[in-house]
């Protein structure tokens, strides 16, 4: 390959050095405009709270989404992975604490908000706009490492900037916190630690990948005192120690995934198999620890259900109870002229 080659592939990879003043006053907050700039970051966090919150507890995806466009908690997240790839400890610090105090706010009013909803209305089991941000998995993880990589890659050219909304739907910041406030309000706490673990999740993997993307298109390169890159090594080494650390529990929580998906199909075939010979058919079966939950849906006589238990108990390598709950089929004669 040509030197010539080389150069025009790194300038087309490469941070644009005359992009650079524009760079940093759309992502840090600093200067004479700090003010307005805090001014409009809190009002949008308020709307984008407002509107996930009510949109998280009528299950409703569009408005969420809508939420997601609006929350400008990316924006700081990024300016404190790209503070660290340019080794300036104060605008590192400054995202952070405004990271941090964004989060905070959001759960505060996400908690009030819930105060003025039913009880009755609010949901952990059925409504899935709750209840998949409760359980994260590695899944989670790996998608935040797309976001954040896409989303610094987004900010470090101008002519494609406007994406970054896509990027937000892709890694949810705020719903998740919303999510915090709704089951701290409830008195949720399980619920309320797994979807803060989800906002981790998203946070500490946005950091990492969007850092590793601003150093491949050479941000670091424009910063290269030596304190800098000391800065830059310790605070990479820190966002790598925290998501190491964030993935035990989702291993854990994938595993435990994993294995009752394996339990609930071991468990279903056992009732099919249970309801040989008879007109029932399952309508569900759904393994919860020792309580197996089986509706199934016909009518006649049924096996005697000690068996079906037993059986359950060796499939499963445990004792456990069972909870069978029958919907009577209804025939009924019509006649018509």
């Amino acid at each position: 390959m040509s030197s010539n080659t080389r150069l025009n592939l790194g300038s087309s990879l490469g941070f644009d050095p005359d992009y650079l003043p524009a760079f940093e006053e759309n992502i840090f907050i600093e200067g004479p405009r700090t003010a307005r700039s805090l001014t409009n970051f809190f009002a949008l966090l308020l709307f984008a709270t407002i509107i996930a919150t009510y949109g998280v507890t009528s299950d409703s995806s569009a408005t969420v989404i809508g939420a997601m466009l609006v929350a400008p908690l990316m924006t700081p997240i990024l300016a404190t992975t790209a503070a660290v790839v340019m080794g300036s400890r104060s605008r590192a610090l400054r995202a952070f604490v405004l990271t941090i105090a964004g989060a905070v706010t959001v759960i505060f009013i996400a908690y009030l908000l819930t105060w003025v909803i039913p009880d009755a209305t609010i949901s952990f089991t059925n409504n899935q706009e709750i209840s998949s941000r409760t359980n994260p998995g590695l899944y989670a993880l790996v998608t935040a490492f797309g976001a954040g990589a896409a989303g610094a890659f987004i900010i470090s050219r101008a002519e494609i900037s406007d994406a970054i909304g896509g990027v937000a739907i892709a890694v949810a910041l705020a719903p998740p916190l919303c999510v915090v406030g709704i089951s701290l309000q409830q008195g949720q706490w399980d619920a309320a630690s797994g979807a803060f673990l989800l906002f981790l999740t998203n946070y500490l993997a946005t950091l990492v990948a969007g850092g590793l993307v601003l150093m491949v298109v050479g941000l670091d390169k424009l910063k290269g005192y030596p304190e800098q890159a000391r800065f830059r090594r310790v605070g990479f080494r820190i966002f790598i120690v925290g998501t190491l650390l964030i993935t035990i529990p989702l291993v854990y929580t994938a595993y435990t995934g994993l294995m009752s998906l394996v339990d609930n199909g071991k468990a279903t075939l056992e009732v099919q198999s249970w309801l040989t010979g008879t007109s029932y058919m399952v309508e569900s079966v759904d393994v919860n620890d020792d309580l197996v939950i089986a509706t199934i849906d016909g009518s006649g006589e049924l096996p005697p259900l000690r068996e079906l238990t037993d059986q359950l108990a060796e499939q499963l390598n445990r004792p456990v109870t069972v909870d069978l709950r029958i919907i009577q089929a209804v025939m009924s004669n019509s006649s018509f002229p």
